[in-house]
């Protein structure tokens, strides 16, 4: 299976949502990889699979916000600077 490390900034939704059923209820110490990566800097991750791929995410504060404010009917959309803001459906009924 191939390894691919990812940032939070690059999930896709399918990963994100893989995350999400995975840790419903957060990840913890356990769930942590640590490992160092080619430039000899310490990683922090968690670990999410699909039937080719093994992704190792980046652990970050941002992650845990991004995961606990995903639903799978939200969108995700990458703002000017690449990085994911989820947009949540609003109510129709509001003013604009």
């Amino acid at each position: 299976m191939r390894r691919v490390i990812v940032d939070y900034k690059k999930l896709t939704p399918e990963v994100l949502t893989l995350l999400t059923q995975k840790y419903p209820d957060g990840y913890g110490d356990n769930d942590i990889l640590v490992f160092d990566n080619h430039k000899n800097e310490t990683i922090e991750a968690i670990e999410v699979r699909t039937e080719e791929i093994i992704y190792l995410v980046k652990i970050s504060s941002k992650l845990h916000y991004t995961m606990a404010n995903f639903d799978d009917t939200d969108d995700l959309v990458l703002n000017n600077e690449g990085h994911i803001i989820i947009n949540k459906s609003f109510n129709n009924d509001e003013e604009e």
